[in-house]
């Protein structure tokens, strides 16, 4: 019985990750082997940068409004103290776009709780 190796498969696999390393450096992008290895730690950074990217924003936020409430005399976890205790909900997001486009806003919201 012949041997059946499946070339249609596998050289799909390869060109498939050959594909997705165009543009890499030197052999990363035409070495299959060595393509597949950088390959696949680049996919796992990219896994890892979308989780951190949402920790690097949750700190520029938090960083914009206790700047915005220091200037009202006031220290961002009072103000985020005081604002879940009158039932405000607003996240930090949002906060943190009124301290930096809408400074009237903010103060008249830093007024309201205090």
């Amino acid at each position: 019985m012949p041997r059946s190796v499946n070339s249609v498969a596998s050289h799909a696999r390869r060109k498939k990750v050959l594909k997705q390393a165009k543009g890499f450096y030197g052999k990363r992008k035409n070495v299959y082997t060595v393509a597949k290895n950088v390959l696949e730690k680049g996919l796992g950074y990219k896994y890892v940068g979308r989780k951190i990217k949402k920790r690097d924003y949750r700190a520029l936020w938090i960083v914009r409004i206790n700047a915005a409430c220091r200037e009202e005399g006031m220290s961002y976890s009072q103000f985020i103290g005081k604002l879940a205790a009158k039932g405000i909900d607003l996240n930090r997001k949002v906060l943190a776009d009124l301290a930096m486009n809408e400074p009237t806003a903010f103060k008249k919201l830093v007024a309201e709780i205090k």
